[in-house]
């Protein structure tokens, strides 16, 4: 009998010209993208499984553009850096690398006394949906505090932080861009904020692209 994992990773590159390997998808499947999650387990979804902290089972420099979206919080520090530079292998010469993930900078910044309307909202969303025994629903640090655990969080990256590792990982040229947008067309609109309140994962997120 075939594998169906198997069948889901022969089916796609009969089907494509521009391999691109989505890492950590979730239900959030990607047309024309090889969606990958290490625990979705849902026959009716076609979606790989892919462990990002063991090598990749693809043959150096097989897809065009690689793309994550919160996904490398969810792993140690060690374990990230071994993604990217499986990233980096099996991207082609010229590869792109898009990652999204939450900025440790956003988190410290809701501390700041003059909070925007937005993070004001943020904080208030968050204590009464995700953060449990909140005694006051406008004190960001219990936020905070629950951020950097709930959800399978293990490391938060701040920018300098994720630039680093993605240079000790190999890749050369990196730029950062807003939420949705890119210089390269397959590569904007990926971001799923509609898993959010309007304007919630924009205030959460930065975003990298790192050329191979």
């Amino acid at each position: 009998m075939q594998n169906p994992d198997q069948e889901i990773v022969r089916r796609y590159f009969s089907e494509t010209t521009t391999p691109k390997l989505h890492i950590g998808c979730g239900r959030h499947i990607l047309a024309g993208w090889l969606n990958t999650d290490s625990y979705l387990q849902d026959p009716s979804l076609p979606v790989y499984l892919l462990d990002a902290s063991k090598r990749f089972p693809f043959a150096d420099e097989t897809f065009a553009y690689v793309f994550s979206e919160h996904m490398i919080e969810h792993v140690s520090y060690s374990a990230g850096r071994h993604m990217l530079s499986e990233c980096l292998r099996v991207l082609e010469p010229g590869g792109v690398l898009r990652l999204s993930t939450p900025d440790l900078d956003f988190l410290l910044d809701l501390r700041r006394p003059d909070k925007s309307p937005l993070q004001r909202e943020y904080i208030r969303w968050a204590a009464e949906t995700s953060t449990p025994n909140v005694p006051d629903l406008t004190n960001e640090v219990f936020l905070i505090n629950n951020f950097v655990r709930d959800w399978g969080h293990t490391f938060i990256y701040d920018e300098k932080t994720l630039r680093q590792s993605l240079q000790l990982a190999g890749f050369g040229q990196l730029r950062k861009c807003e939420l949705q947008e890119s210089p390269i067309e397959c590569l904007r609109n990926l971001e799923n904020e509609a898993r959010m309140p309007p304007g919630f994962l924009r205030l959460e997120s930065m975003v990298l692209e790192a050329i191979k």
